[in-house]
């Protein structure tokens, strides 16, 4: 199975309402447990293009292996009034594999001249994908933009905690 996301489903969780952007910002392809996720390159606005972003429910770890490009894997926990409690980035290149628990929301952001290309070892069925507060919050606690062609990180105003971001 195949699913092209296009600008429009990019838009509620964008810093800017931007009517341009990247045409297709990624396509999700999915077979035998396993997901695919290609990223194109470029700017909406001034953000990095990135996947729209979802709650982890899964009942166990998820392994999202960078195949090829470069990019960042946004990880963010949230309280139980769905601010922003813990903010991880993890820079991608190929062969990095990156462990998500459960509970955990997940965005996948190009920061490349090219593709980029992710393998997740586990394909995420309906009931366990749970777009919780993403979009009504616009996104996550931050934004990943372009300052003058160096990658920083844009607080977004829809939360009123943004904790430190940590890295692995």
């Amino acid at each position: 199975m195949i699913k092209l996301k296009t600008h429009k489903d990019l838009r509620p969780v964008l810093m800017e309402k931007v009517n341009n952007g990247v045409k297709t910002p990624y396509y999700i392809l999915a077979d035998n447990d396993q997901v695919i996720f290609v990223i194109s390159q470029g700017f909406n606005g001034g953000e990095f293009n990135k996947t729209s972003g979802y709650f982890n429910n899964f009942p166990g770890v998820q392994t999202y292996q960078c195949l090829y490009g470069s990019g960042i894997l946004l990880m963010q926990r949230n309280d139980e009034s769905e601010e922003a409690k813990e903010f991880k980035m993890v820079r991608l290149n190929p062969y990095r594999q990156v462990n998500v628990p459960a509970s955990w929301f997940v965005c996948l952001v190009n920061t490349g001249n090219s593709f980029l290309i992710v393998l997740k070892n586990s394909y995420l069925d309906e009931k366990y994908k749970v777009p919780k507060s993403i979009s009504d919050k616009r996104g996550f606690a931050y934004y990943v933009v372009d300052k003058r062609g160096e990658i920083a990180f844009e607080p977004n105003p829809y939360y009123r905690v943004h904790p430190q971001i940590t890295t692995e």
